[in-house]
């Protein structure tokens, strides 16, 4: 086993006894749309989806020139394998936070967070299926391997290095990746195929967003989490963006959350998660998703 998979793995010492199931949403006492502080059920309750996250009680406090700041107010939630959410919420709602928290980036004050990968997902150095990780426990090295290995990350800005092309910064994380997908397939699934071999700048704001979503996909993240992915874009160019995530969600079958203030954005989803002052105001369940190409803003 490499130290990678080592450190990963130990994740699993912090949610030992959790007793929280691998599939289903028995015990969360909250329907699929409800009010605030839900652990609301995903889309198919009846049907057990497999629990990817199952988050209770977080809670994010920061100090800031002596004042406290109270980011997250003690947020009950599970998200399911393969669907998509939107967390909805203007900003300082605490929408970026949770996000944060869920991709390894930041830390609760209190809480706990669990991540149980589908088991079309684990590593294949990992343990059973069944096994959860406690990422609130977690040292700064076991995050990283999480990262890493687990989760893919698209921002509202694309990150792109200048001095390579879509097709090299897409492989910056192949190399990496314990099982990518080739840089091309990762890019034919965001239809960049015919500009793999143009730089950044030569590609217009919404095709360098694609090749930074090409790029999150390519590692075969469990998890994708994007922050805002159309904030910087025109609504046009924007559709096209989320129909890329869409596309990338139906293809791969990627838990994917997308946070976001634009109200259309959340009908492309399976569920809406409002959040308000650092709390769930309210989960919604969209029975049918829309095309983002029937979005208007």
């Amino acid at each position: 086993m490499t130290q990678q998979a080592t450190d990963i793995n130990s994740l699993n010492k912090g949610a030992a006894g959790s007793g929280v199931a691998g599939s289903g949403a028995a015990g969360s006492g909250v329907a699929g749309s409800g009010a605030a502080g839900s652990g609301a059920a995903g889309p198919g309750a009846a049907d057990k989806p497999r629990v990817v996250f199952d988050v209770q009680g977080l809670t994010r406090v920061y100090q800031t020139g002596g004042v406290a700041v109270h980011a997250l107010r003690g947020v009950d939630l599970k998200l399911y394998d393969g669907e998509f959410v939107v967390l909805l919420g203007a900003s300082g709602s605490g929408k970026s936070t949770l996000l944060n928290i869920l991709g390894g980036l930041d830390t609760a004050t209190a809480g706990q967070v669990l991540y149980t990968p589908a088991a079309s997902r684990k590593l294949q150095q990992a343990p059973q299926a069944e096994s959860s990780y406690d990422l609130t426990h977690a040292t700064e090295k076991q995050l990283t391997d999480y990262r890493r290995h687990h989760v893919g990350f698209v921002f509202q800005f694309y990150n792109l290095i200048p001095s390579l092309t879509a097709r090299e910064n897409i492989t910056v994380v192949t190399e990496i990746a314990l099982q990518p997908m080739q840089p091309e397939e990762a890019l034919a699934l965001v239809n960049l195929t015919e500009r793999q071999d143009h730089f950044p700048a030569q590609l217009s704001g919404g095709e360098q967003q694609r090749v930074a979503i090409a790029r999150a996909v390519a590692k075969n993240p469990a998890v994708l989490l994007c922050d805002e992915p159309t904030g910087a874009l025109d609504s046009k160019t924007g559709i096209v963006v989320l129909e890329a995530l869409q596309r990338a969600n139906n293809t791969l079958g990627t838990t994917t959350v997308v946070i976001t203030h634009n109200v259309t954005i959340a009908q492309i989803a399976d569920r809406v998660i409002q959040l308000v002052d650092g709390k769930i105001s309210r989960v919604s369940v969209n029975e049918t998703r829309c095309s983002p190409s029937d979005l208007h803003w």
